[in-house]
C-alpha cells in the first residue's frame, strides 16, 4: 500500500499526461526478506546487509554539469510552459572533442500538441533553438556547440518518421527501462569516470549498502573538494562487510589530483578528518535518505 501510494504520488508529479488509476497496472511483488537480513534491522547497531562497494567523485566537469543542466531545464515547469509539445522522456548524450561540445538529445514529443507533420518539425526546430541558445550560456569554456534534437526523424516517412508519443513517455510502447539502467546517483553516466553497477532506486536507506555508499560516496567527494584547498579532482571508494556496521566500513579511500604547488602531506589529514566526521554521521545521512531529501537519479 505504502510503496504503491508512493509511485502513484511520483507519477502525478513528474508526468502530466500519465494517469495512474487508469494507464498504469501496478504489481506488488513485495515479499517478506530473509530471517538473517531482516534480523539486521533489530540489532542495536545496524550493520550493512551485504557486501558491497560505492564510489563517487567531485567536481563534475562541465561536460557533465552542461549535460545535466539541459536535462533538467528541458524537463523544468518554465519550459514546459513555453514548449507544452515536450514529453517528460527525454534524454542528453554529451560528447566533447577538444573544446566543441555535441548533445545529442532524444525528446518525446506529445501528439495532442502537434496537429501535422509540419507543425512537429517547425515545434521541433523552435525547442532546437531554444536549447542552442540555453547550452551555449552554460557551456562558458567551450568554443563551439552543436545541438541536435531527435536524429531518427524522417520527414519522409510521416508519423511513422517522428518521435511521437501520446503521454510524453516511450514506456507506454513496452520500452519501459529497468532499475540500475538509469542515472547514477549523481544525475549522470559518466562513462569515463568509475562506477559501479548497485542500483540505488527502491533499496531500503537503512542498511542497504549498495544504496546508502554510493550516495556518501559522492557527498564526502563532494565535501572534501569544497573544504580542502589545493584539490582539483576526488574519487571516494566504499566498501562494507555484510553485517559488519555501516559506519565502520571496511574500506574509505580517497584518490587525488592535487594542484600543482600542493603536497599530499598538506591535504591528508584534512581529507581524513572530513571522511572520519561523514561517516561518524551516517545515521543523518540515512535519515535523510529515508525522508526523500536526497535524489537518487
Amino acid at each position: 500500500e505504502i510503496a504503491e501510494a508512493a509511485a502513484r504520488q511520483w507519477l502525478r508529479g513528474n508526468l502530466r499526461f500519465v494517469d495512474a488509476e487508469n494507464h498504469i497496472v501496478f504489481q506488488n511483488e513485495i515479499k517478506p526478506g530473509s530471517p538473517e537480513l531482516t534480523d539486521i534491522f533489530a540489532r542495536e547497531v545496524i550493520g550493512a546487509n551485504d557486501t558491497s562497494a560505492g564510489v563517487g567523485y567531485a567536481p563534475l566537469s562541465e561536460t557533465e554539469e552542461v549535460v545535466l543542466a539541459t536535462e533538467r531545464y528541458l524537463n523544468s515547469t518554465s519550459f514546459k510552459a513555453a514548449f507544452p509539445e515536450a514529453g517528460e522522456d527525454i534524454k542528453v548524450m554529451g560528447y566533447r572533442f577538444g573544446r566543441h561540445l555535441t548533445l545529442t538529445v532524444a525528446l518525446a514529443f506529445v501528439d495532442r500538441f502537434i496537429p501535422d507533420l509540419k507543425s512537429y518539425f517547425d515545434r521541433k526546430a523552435a525547442i532546437h533553438d531554444e536549447v542552442q541558445i540555453f547550452v551555449t550560456r552554460e557551456a562558458k569554456t567551450m568554443e563551439a556547440v552543436t545541438v541536435d534534437i531527435n536524429t531518427l526523424d524522417d520527414p519522409e516517412r510521416g508519423e511513422g518518421g517522428v518521435y511521437l508519443t501520446v503521454l510524453g513517455t516511450s514506456a507506454e510502447g513496452g520500452d519501459g527501462g529497468q532499475v540500475g539502467r538509469g542515472n547514477r546517483v549523481n544525475g549522470v553516466i559518466a562513462f569515463n569516470r568509475p562506477s559501479t553497477t548497485e542500483a540505488a532506486a527502491g533499496k531500503n536507506p537503512v542498511s542497504h549498502v549498495g544504496k546508502i555508499y554510493n550516495l556518501l560516496s559522492h557527498e564526502i567527494a563532494g565535501k572534501v573538494y569544497r573544504e580542502v584547498p589545493g584539490i582539483r579532482e576526488v574519487t571516494v571508494w566504499l566498501c562494507s562487510q555484510i553485517g559488519k556496521p555501516i559506519d565502520r566500513p571496511l574500506m574509505a579511500v580517497a584518490a587525488l589530483i592535487l594542484e600543482p604547488d600542493v603536497g599530499l602531506e598538506d591535504v591528508q589529514p584534512s581529507v581524513a578528518a572530513v571522511i572520519d566526521r561523514e561517516l561518524a554521521g551516517i545515521h543523518n545521512f540515512t535519515q535523510r535518505l529515508a525522508q526523500g531529501e536526497l535524489a537518487v537519479w
